[in-house]
């Protein structure tokens, strides 16, 4: 908001210069973003007054102009449309200097001797732009230096309120504020009850009372919107940041600076049967001020007669029945509007104005009756005419409901760190317009007043007191709290330390959306129906993931079409997997793997990364996460049937491994195989802690065997059965080689095992050992078919 520094100063003056009253408001929570001059810097510019004029003798465009300063006429060549005998303006006198060190003297245009010169709005620094001389009012003293009677020793001060202060949204606001701090009374203008002169009114029906609370309207007849406003009013609007349009628009303006108080007035003679405030009919359309036309929409709250939608309520009013040059008639109005139904409505027909800025965030709900009564006289004041009764509509029981809000004493001191007298809380409360209702054992109940819509609870009333005992008058002090360490369970492997660990075997971690392409996560997971999003950023990120795989696919993909011909990703997020009402939300670990076994080298080969090699990553993993992991052969839609395994930890399935089923792999396009990887972190990080044992100092007693079995039986079973049988003494076990081919029957496979005793007390010897390993034998002939390989 941006306001007249001297108008303000009207209302409330206490003795400090603009810096310090700056810096006061900035303090209290209201932050200036600037201050500037009402005009520009010069010296030497008076009232003047066009005695006579006539055309310059060899230049049309130009007048030769008698102008009186008073005491003494000077002739002055002058060029704009505007300049007329008996015209008060502003003159330059010779050794004037104007905005921009521009020094006027003596000259001759087109042979004519110019003694000065007649100034407009901008070439004084008053406006950006103007249509010609800045008329003065007949009565201004010919002669008065034009500063002093312009009052224009003046600045603009813009203060950029946060939206919980509508209550600052005016001079009224802001002199409350200034009074408060500096503990001055502020001189508030005489509001005086218009008489009616005449009878008439014009009917009120509203069908939303809980949208429009309070509506009031006036009829004023006999008027002369043709009067001019006066300049101190057209002065005031424009050092606000409004520009003069007419005498009613700009008493309705004024009011809306001066209070905070939108209000609006109607040519009644273009009004038909009553106004009616109610929502609006599906695509009812309504022609704006500003020329624009909308189609309404059902949720909008509008000011209507018999006929049509005349304006949208707190928004804007039509062009329909607005105020033209023909006028003689007003129906002049005034209204609460609940915030919440105005609050939005402008922004979605494209338009922010005065009054939506005003109602969205909140006006005093007891201001209306006095601000007719206060527009009405100011109108009758300019232009003239006869002012009817007030009509009043009024819902008391959807006004606002201000309830009592408990402040404790203990509360303040806690919340801003010092103590503050009872009887100086009471004091700044009370300036506020905070109404003490009454004294409890601990602190107060408060009542707060109509034009404070950001107070309901304790927090706001301490925020009020510590902003006005000053934020720079409380203690400064270090933030204290208990640092105790968490308990932290060393079962559970952090998830940076599984992320660096794959980092060690060459992986990048990829970060990816959570949201995917609806039409790739089918293929990929056709079991689970992805979450469709409500406001999808577009159609190929329109479903939430049920797989990591969805997204690391689409980065592989990318980094392939750029010539990253060996590319090695993992990622850890959450997949969404509906789980009847409710949704999974399930950390996981997932990869994706393509290219080149090794990274280009004069000493390694070109080989393809494998199935194993994948493998072989994760089992590096999985090592240092605990025991009880195993892969046994699995299936899944996304991975090729045949290169797919389980990845179980004490018998449940935690996650997958395998290559991208030919399918997919085919639609995508990508080059070369792919393989993926993806566990359930849940399932995975907890494991066992580590516990010392003794070294034992004992030699090992290692056996090996060999034997043939079918190719479909799978090491972790003949793994498990040795173990069963192996004894409490066991220290190793590894398959050492794999073969098929000649020697060995079609079908059939050779596994040749090491398996390795240690004793910590004592050397084991051969007999015990034998017979361990004859029960190991056994247990494989009896469970696998197996043959000793000779």
């Amino acid at each position: 908001m941006k306001f007249s520094e001297q108008w303000l100063r009207e209302w409330v003056n206490p003795d400090i210069n603009t810096e310090e009253l700056v810096s006061q408001i900035t303090m209290a929570g209201l932050e200036v973003d600037g201050v500037e001059l009402v005009a520009g810097e010069f010296v030497g510019v008076v009232v003047g007054e066009v005695l006579s004029t006539e055309k310059h003798p060899d230049a049309d465009k130009l007048s030769v102009c008698q102008v009186s300063a008073g005491d003494e006429t000077f002739q002055v060549v002058c060029g704009a449309p505007n300049v007329r005998a008996g015209l008060k303006v502003p003159f330059a006198t010779i050794g004037a200097v104007l905005p921009g060190n521009f020094k006027i003297k003596k000259a001759k245009l087109r042979g004519v001797e110019s003694q000065g010169m007649l100034c407009a709005e901008a070439e004084l620094g008053m406006s950006d732009a103007s249509d010609g001389l800045m008329e003065l009012p007949v009565d201004a003293p010919t002669g008065q230096d034009f500063r002093e009677y312009m009052n224009l020793n003046d600045r603009m001060i813009e203060v950029d309120l946060t939206p919980n202060r509508s209550d600052c949204l005016s001079i009224a606001g802001l002199a409350r504020e200034v009074g408060v701090l500096n503990k001055i009374l502020v001189d508030k203008p005489k509001i005086n009850a218009v008489v009616p002169t005449i009878k008439d009114t014009f009917p009120i029906n509203v069908d939303a009372p809980a949208c429009c609370p309070r509506y009031i309207g006036r009829v004023i007849k006999d008027i002369n919107v043709n009067a001019e406003s006066p300049l101190w009013m057209q002065e005031k609007l424009r050092r606000s940041g409004l520009r003069s349009i007419d005498p009613v628009v700009d008493v309705t303006n004024y009011i809306l600076l001066e209070f905070g108080q939108p209000m609006h007035a109607f040519d009644l003679d273009k009004l038909s049967g009553s106004i009616n405030v109610r929502m609006a009919n599906d695509n009812e359309k309504i022609t704006l001020l500003d020329g624009q036309e909308v189609e309404l929409r059902s949720n909008t709250l509008v000011i209507a007669d018999e006929a049509q939608a005349l304006a949208i309520a707190g928004v804007m009013g039509g062009e329909y029945s607005a105020v033209s040059e023909n006028t003689t008639n007003i129906f002049l109005e005034c209204a609460f509007f609940e915030p919440i139904s105005i609050a939005g409505k402008a922004r979605s027909y494209g338009l922010h104005t005065d009054s939506s800025h005003r109602f969205e965030r909140g006006v005093d709900y007891k201001l209306q009756s006095k601000m007719i009564e206060r527009a009405t006289e100011l109108l009758l004041e300019i232009v003239g005419g006869n002012a009817g009764p007030i009509s009043e509509n009024v819902s008391t029981s959807d006004l606002p409901s201000r309830e009592l809000v408990e402040l404790r004493y203990a509360r303040v001191e806690s919340l801003l760190g010092l103590k503050i007298d009872k009887t100086e809380v009471e004091e700044i409360l009370t300036r506020l317009g905070l109404h003490v209702d009454k004294l409890t054992k601990d602190g107060w109940l408060i009542k707060v007043p109509s034009y404070r819509f950001d107070i309901s609870i304790e927090a706001d009333l301490i925020e009020e007191v510590g902003r006005i005992y000053g934020y720079n008058n409380l203690p400064v002090t270090q933030p204290v709290g208990s640092l105790a360490l968490k308990p932290c369970d060393e079962s559970i492997t952090p998830i940076a330390d599984i992320q660096n660990h794959l980092v060690t075997l060459g992986y990048q971690e990829a970060i990816t959306y959570s949201f995917v392409d609806p039409e790739l996560q089918q293929k990929l997971d056709p079991e689970n129906e992805g979450i469709a999003l409500a406001n999808p950023i577009s159609a190929d990120l329109s479903v939430m993931r049920t797989s990591l795989w969805t997204g690391l696919l689409k980065a592989l993909l990318y980094n392939q079409n750029r010539q990253q011909d060996r590319v090695r990703l993992f990622e850890t997020g959450l997949r969404f997997v509906k789980k009847g009402d409710d949704i999974d939300q399930s950390p996981m670990l997932a990869g994706v793997v393509s290219g080149s076994r090794l990274p280009e080298n004069w000493t390694g080969g070109r080989d393809s990364v494998d199935f194993f090699d994948v493998k072989a990553d994760l089992e590096s993993l999985l090592s240092r996460l605990g025991s009880g992991f195993e892969f046994k052969k699995g299936s899944l839609p996304a991975l090729h049937p045949g290169q797919a395994a389980e990845i179980v930890k004490n018998g449940e399935i935690v996650g997958y491994l395998g290559a991208l089923h030919p399918e997919i792999h085919k639609s995508l396009n990508l080059n070369g195989s792919v393989y993926l990887f993806e566990l359930c972190l849940n399932q995975i990080v907890k494991g066992n802690v580590p516990q010392c044992k003794e070294f034992s100092k004992f030699p090992e007693v290692r056996r090996d065997l060999a034997i043939i079995v079918n190719k479909e039986v799978q090491f972790n079973d003949v793994r498990s059965a040795i173990i069963e049988k192996a004894g409490d003494f066991l220290i190793d076990l590894n398959v050492f080689d794999v073969y098929q081919g000649q020697g060995v029957e079609p079908g059939k496979k050779s596994l040749a095992i090491g398996v390795t005793w240690q004793h910590v007390e004592r050397t084991l010897n051969d007999d015990e050992i034998t017979q361990t390993f004859n029960d190991i034998i056994d247990v494989l002939k009896d469970r696998f078919g197996a043959i000793l390989r000779s």
